[in-house]
């Protein structure tokens, strides 16, 4: 992933703070410590197959206007958590460049086959043989 799009990225950031949950006690009901991150991502201009993979992985996060919100609340400061949203922005979109490796078909050959197919009916038996017994085993 090149430098210049995490620097777009961070360009079209705005961060709005919150006076959110977590740690920091009595401090927490008073300062605006949680960020939250907000980037369009048509705006960041991404190839089709990466904007389709970064979607997928914004999951929830990703509002119907394109908006990724990206919020940050497990540290005491506001500079820890800015950093912290940031660095989540960094890793989505470094996930979203990563193209997943192609997944290999395999085949049983014919001994697998059988061998299979033996351990199945053997298994199918022992299920069979569970219960009450019929009168006729008596």
């Amino acid at each position: 992933m090149d430098k210049d799009l995490l620097d777009r990225a961070h360009a079209l950031a705005e961060e709005s703070f919150l006076a959110g949950s977590g740690p920091g006690g009595q401090n927490a009901n008073k300062v605006a410590t949680e960020v939250q991150l907000r980037v369009n991502i048509y705006a960041l201009r991404l190839p089709p197959p990466v904007f389709a993979r970064l979607r997928t992985l914004a999951g929830s996060k990703l509002t119907s206007a394109g908006d990724l919100l990206i919020t940050a609340r497990e540290h005491r400061t506001q500079e820890a958590n800015r950093t912290s949203a940031r660095a989540k922005l960094e890793k989505l979109l470094e996930d979203a460049h990563r193209q997943p490796k192609r997944r290999a078909k395999t085949r049983l050959n014919r001994v697998g086959k059988t061998q299979r197919l033996k351990s199945k009916k053997a298994r199918g038996q022992v299920k069979a043989n569970r219960g009450k017994p019929s009168r006729s085993d008596w």
